[in-house]
């Protein structure tokens, strides 16, 4: 019999999800799936998404592990890493005029054509893991990836990457964020693993390092919206608290994952210097956001006083919590961050994986029953993947790469 968390559980949990994840190719890369693993022909391919079912196609690749029942062979694997990487290099998400790739397309064309850090830390996140598995193409996609974020993207006077810009890459806009920070750390570090220029370790560090001083300074709740002066706009989206990348308040599930990263940057540079953080990250959004309203599961977010906004419960809230309590384990030895990834791991179980239909109901409502106000559908299996990924490898190298010496 398995448990929910033992290392039978987490293979089981890899070999569906990658199973989930075969019916998602399009012409332009990867769609939106639905409830049961459909593409939902109504939306558009977009580029976070393509990019996220090619980088878990390459892990699967790397882990060379037994499908489940209807599961991807390692051929056909290696077929779908393959379709993500073309469709990313040569497909209409990507910008053959200006360079870059757009937000997203459609029917062969672009559909939305704003050029965003967070899909472009995606791009380098997705081709990092493509050239770990030796897929082809991924090479030169790669380079193609670091030189965009680095010229476009890339703000060294701050150490920070700035948001978006138009298609031509003439209007930058003013918003600032930390969740395409956020990625673009995750992205640095593999690339940097797979490349071995330590420089964007480097990077990947400096913007760490910020995050956890402005979450020192409000009560380790992470500022999420900023101006173009990176001045901390509090208030931003009050009017609409539960915007799927950029909602009000302080991210539970965003100081979870930080909580992680901030340790992974740590494990690749070699320091010791944001483990402090990375604790007290985890603390306060396991205080603020865990069974806090009769109801268990992790709220989405809170005010700035720790109360929740909005109380739906997000899949991927769920798997940076495991990933977080993994991490803090493997680093401090204490036996409280095992203690609470197995009841995590058993919430997930009973509430979260699908165990009729596959993968993970992305959304819940406050009394833990599938919902659909943020996330419709099952769009992508990347963070149950790397939840399910994680207990089993080091915090450094990333995962790819992990995969890859091991």
């Amino acid at each position: 019999m398995t448990i929910p968390g033992d290392e039978t559980y987490l293979a089981e949990q890899r070999a569906d999800l990658l199973r989930f994840m075969t019916g998602s190719r399009r012409p332009e890369g990867f769609g939106w799936l639905d409830e049961r693993g459909g593409v939902d022909l109504a939306r558009p391919v977009e580029l976070w998404i393509t990019c996220r079912m090619t980088h878990v196609a390459a892990l699967g690749l790397l882990a060379d592990e037994p499908p489940a029942a209807g599961g991807p062979s390692r051929a056909e694997l290696a077929e779908i890493a393959e379709h993500g990487v073309r469709a990313l290099a040569r497909g209409p998400l990507h910008d053959a005029q200006h360079g870059g790739w757009f937000a997203a397309a459609s029917d062969g064309a672009a559909a939305d054509t704003a050029k965003q850090a967070y899909g472009h830390a995606f791009v380098v996140l997705a081709a990092s893991s493509a050239v770990a598995a030796h897929v082809p193409g991924a090479d030169a996609l790669l380079a193609d990836a670091l030189a965009t974020s680095l010229t476009r993207f890339w703000d060294d006077a701050e150490g920070l990457s700035v948001e978006e810009w138009d298609a031509a890459w003439t209007t930058l806009d003013p918003y600032r964020g930390v969740n395409a920070n956020m990625h673009t750390v995750e992205a640095y570090l593999a690339a940097g693993d797979v490349t071995g220029d330590r420089a964007w370790h480097v990077r990947a560090g400096r913007i760490a390092a910020r995050v956890a001083g402005w979450a020192r300074d409000n009560g380790w709740r992470i500022p999420e919206h900023f101006d173009a002066a990176w001045t901390p706009m509090l208030e931003h989206h009050r009017d609409e608290p539960a915007h799927p990348f950029r909602p009000y308040g302080a991210t539970v599930g965003h100081g979870l994952e930080w909580a992680r990263l901030m340790l992974s940057v740590d494990a690749s540079l070699g320091t010791d210097n944001l483990r402090e953080a990375a604790i007290a990250l985890y603390d306060r959004a396991v205080a603020d956001g865990w069974d806090v309203d009769g109801e268990p599961g992790f709220v989405y977010t809170t005010d700035w006083s720790g109360a929740p906004v909005v109380r739906e419960r997000m899949h991927w809230v769920l798997a940076e919590a495991v990933n977080a309590a993994e991490a803090l384990r493997q680093v401090t030895g204490e036996p409280r961050y095992a203690a609470d990834a197995a009841a995590w791991w058993g919430y997930a179980d009973a509430c979260l994986v699908d165990h009729v239909d596959g993968s993970w109901h992305h959304e819940l409502d406050p009394w833990n029953r599938p919902a659909r106000t943020v996330w419709p559908g099952k769009p992508d299996v990347y963070h149950a993947y790397q939840a399910a990924l994680l207990p089993v490898l080091p915090l450094a190298p990333s995962f790819a790469s992990a995969l890859a010496e091991r």
